[in-house]
């Protein structure tokens, strides 16, 4: 649970910092393009580690204040080790984390103060498709349900909305629900 520290911090968020931001992306458009960055390696059978410091954005080159490095497999009884969440696990924590950070920042910029935000986000999958069994069955996801825990000093119709914003402005819902266009190079020298 998060408190007001002052009228400039609610839901941990600097909401002063947050319009300046609205504010200064209005003023300078081209500010508000970035490109974040991955890089992964391979270990061993499925397992393989992510590293994620380098970005760009407002303008310039930027990195993070710390590298993040995060493992990645499967687990045995899908021929892997268990050495970290699946890669398709990630995108489930992906969406999640990108819903409630939108919660926050929207329920901070609106006034209203949350006192818990829960969310449990379940895929279902079928790996006849990963596996190449059935060609009618999709490889990724066949559907993803988020169920969300929202309570604050607002009406319960005020948390929908902000949860329908939160998800109206998500970054990740809207890569996992449209079709992104992913072009995939391949160096081999």
């Amino acid at each position: 649970m998060t408190t007001a520290l002052d009228d400039s911090t609610r839901n941990g968020v600097d909401t002063a910092a947050l319009f300046a931001t609205l504010d200064a992306v209005k003023a300078a458009p081209a500010a508000a393009a970035f490109q974040f960055r991955a890089r992964n390696e391979w270990i061993s059978g499925t397992h393989s580690r992510g590293t994620i410091n380098e970005y760009f954005g407002a303008g310039e080159e930027r990195t993070h204040e710390r590298v993040f490095q995060f493992d990645a497999d499967h687990p045995a009884v899908l021929v892997g080790r268990d050495n970290g969440p699946t890669p398709v696990e990630f995108v489930l924590h992906a969406l999640a984390s990108c819903l409630t950070a939108g919660l926050a920042n929207i329920a901070a910029a609106r006034g209203i103060q949350l006192t818990q935000v829960r969310s449990t986000v379940s895929g279902d999958i079928d790996l006849n498709g990963i596996l190449g069994l059935d060609p009618t069955v999709r490889n990724g996801y066949q559907r993803i349900t988020v169920r969300l825990t929202v309570k604050g000093d607002a009406p319960a119709e005020k948390l929908r909305e902000i949860v329908e914003q939160s998800r109206a402005r998500s970054a990740v819902y809207d890569v996992i629900s449209g079709q992104v266009p992913v072009a995939i190079e391949v160096d081999t020298d």
